[in-house]
């Protein structure tokens, strides 16, 4: 048999589309950036409170690409960003927001399903509603946001990226983040299921474990957890936001259309598989 090369940067005639959940700032915005650097379109969602942070961030975008070189002649790139604010944890919202995205630019091509949320709080203060709130950002969003993107992949015949956000908190239990870390478990539960179910439409599902990385929630977490990984760090250092979007520039390049079902740790060495 030969083997099959259908991801989305195999037909150069076609113009590729990527969306990013949670792209109005850090890790989202970063991924967002870097893929447009890398040629895609964008269509950038968050929470509609977000709204004027996504503005924001894709007209930082655009300047990054022409202070970049990557403009026309230092010009407005001619690739499209489109906003599309919806809460994920709401399925019609992420119905309505793929639709969009296919209706508007034409495809999808990868789906970063990035968006998430977290508490600290001890496993006793942790309170039900907070674990329901957790659990429906996270885990039933990063499941519509599959659902949903695997349908219009498949739909369109040609194969696709799906990557997830799960974390360092996904690979070992973490005190105080009890919630959040049973979520990022489940979404390497997905990121699997997803992997064997979509491999025969030619579309890959990873996903991306970071710790250590310098973000608005690492930043939000008490002083001694952030020290704490910092120390635990082969390293011996944080990571930034563009690490691990250097990680997902790769994942959906052909040269990752071999890997899939795959959870990478990208954590300056605490956490070894």
């Amino acid at each position: 048999m030969e083997p099959t090369t259908n991801g989305p940067g195999t037909h150069p005639s076609i113009t590729r589309v990527a969306l990013v959940t949670g792209a109005a700032q850090g890790l989202g915005k970063s991924i967002a950036s870097r893929l447009f650097q890398d040629g895609y379109e964008l269509a950038l969602n968050d929470i509609s409170a977000k709204r004027d942070l996504l503005d924001q961030a894709a007209d930082e975008i655009t300047s990054t690409v022409i202070a970049l070189g990557s403009g026309d002649g230092g010009k407005r790139p001619h690739r499209r960003i489109i906003i599309i604010p919806a809460d994920i944890s709401v399925e019609e919202e992420v119905k309505g927001m793929i639709n969009k995205v296919a209706e508007e630019l034409g495809t999808l091509d990868v789906m970063i399903a990035n968006a998430g949320i977290a508490t600290v709080k001890s496993f006793n203060d942790t309170t039900t509603e907070a674990l329901d709130r957790i659990l429906a950002v996270n885990v039933r969003g990063t499941f519509l946001c599959y659902k949903y993107a695997s349908q219009q992949m498949i739909k369109q015949g040609r194969g696709g990226r799906i990557i997830g956000a799960s974390s360092l908190a996904g690979k070992r239990g973490q005190a105080n983040l009890c919630a959040y870390t049973a979520s990022k478990f489940a979404i390497r539960g997905l990121t699997q299921s997803a992997a064997v179910e979509f491999g025969k439409h030619g579309i890959t599902v990873n996903a991306y474990a970071p710790g250590g990385v310098v973000t608005e929630m690492f930043e939000s977490m008490p002083l001694n957890m952030r020290e704490s990984l910092v120390a635990r760090a082969s390293l011996g250092t944080l990571g930034s936001t563009e690490d691990v979007a250097s990680l997902v520039s790769f994942i959906v390049s052909d040269e990752a259309r071999f890997i899939t079902g795959q959870t990478i740790t990208i954590d300056g060495g605490i956490h070894f598989d």
